[in-house]
């Protein structure tokens, strides 16, 4: 990626070295992977959100408000730690231009559309972090937290995503921060939040089936960001390949092949390696968000 010199975005908190909690925290997680009753219904709902989201009508009329179901947990904090090295200084500015990315893609199909995106904050941490959706440890990777609409990274995740997963490279990281912040568009436009009021009526079962879709739109979001920084000419050759590496390296059946040998379909909550590569790939090559209808019926045989 093309990203040096380009803008940075201002919407950070650094907390590394604030000495966070490291209990355990729920988030909309991207790499590793909630209820009771039938979901009838509700893929239409969330249809019609995203429908009147693409013709300019505010979705959030429609829906009542609500969580992703998260512990509860009080926001950090901001507080700047000591100076640090040459390689964090570098990481902090790639993690900022990413972010101011995604800002430019959104506000403008946000704006294409009659509304207006509230950008989200990036909150950087080392080893645990508090957040409006309870506390976490770095074991927990990447979430997005719905309650105060931040976004939490431990940069040190991008050395376990090239070392564990063998997802090496910018783009591989970007898309990272790309899908958390498919997740902060999805709570603007009430799939989140619907979710949330759903899943309390579903089976475990159920819920994990809509939580693929969920994160499957999410890297399809991504998808469509990579096609926005591919037309403002940042990205380069093999970029696309990283993202496609890495999604295909975090998929549920991938992951749990890794840790114990076997897989449990009724256990994935995020999507298989080839549903996640398919996703993101169709925003990609699409660039719009249109395509990520992962709500549709059949949406795993597209």
């Amino acid at each position: 990626m093309q990203w040096r010199g380009r803008r940075q975005s201002d919407n950070i908190e650094d907390q590394r070295g604030a000495g966070g909690s490291s209990l355990g925290g729920r988030g909309i997680r991207i790499p590793i992977g909630g209820g009771r009753g039938g979901g009838i219904g509700i893929g239409g709902l969330i249809f019609i959100v995203i429908v009147c989201f693409m013709l300019g009508i505010n979705p959030l009329t429609l829906l009542s408000g609500g969580d992703i179901g998260m512990d509860g947990g009080s926001s950090g904090t901001r507080q700047q730690t000591e100076p640090r090295s040459a390689q964090n200084d570098e990481m902090t500015a790639f993690v900022r231009t990413v972010l101011a990315e995604t800002e430019d893609t959104w506000n403008g199909i946000f704006q294409r559309a009659g509304q207006t995106y509230e950008e989200p904050t990036m909150v950087l941490f080392s080893g645990g972090v508090r957040s409006a959706c309870g506390s976490a440890s770095s074991a927990t990777g990447p979430f997005y937290c719905p309650n105060d609409r931040k976004v939490y990274l431990d940069t040190g995740f991008f050395r376990q995503l090239s070392g564990q997963y063998g997802a090496s490279g910018d783009f591989a990281e970007a898309y990272v921060i790309a899908h958390e912040v498919g997740h902060h568009v999805q709570n603007l436009t009430g799939v989140l939040p619907k979710f949330n009021q759903m899943r309390g009526s579903m089976s475990e079962v159920d819920a994990n089936r809509m939580s693929v879709r969920v994160e499957l739109q999410a890297d399809c979001f991504a998808g469509v960001w990579g096609k926005s920084t591919q037309q403002r000419g940042i990205l380069e050759a093999g970029d696309l390949e990283e993202a496609l590496n890495a999604a295909q390296q975090i998929g549920d059946d991938t992951l749990q092949k890794r840790s114990q040998g076997y897989v449990v379909p009724d256990a994935f909550n995020h999507g298989t390696s080839a549903q996640r590569v398919t996703w993101f790939r169709k925003g990609f090559v699409s660039g719009d968000i249109k395509a990520c209808d992962t709500f549709a019926p059949r949406y795993d045989q597209l």
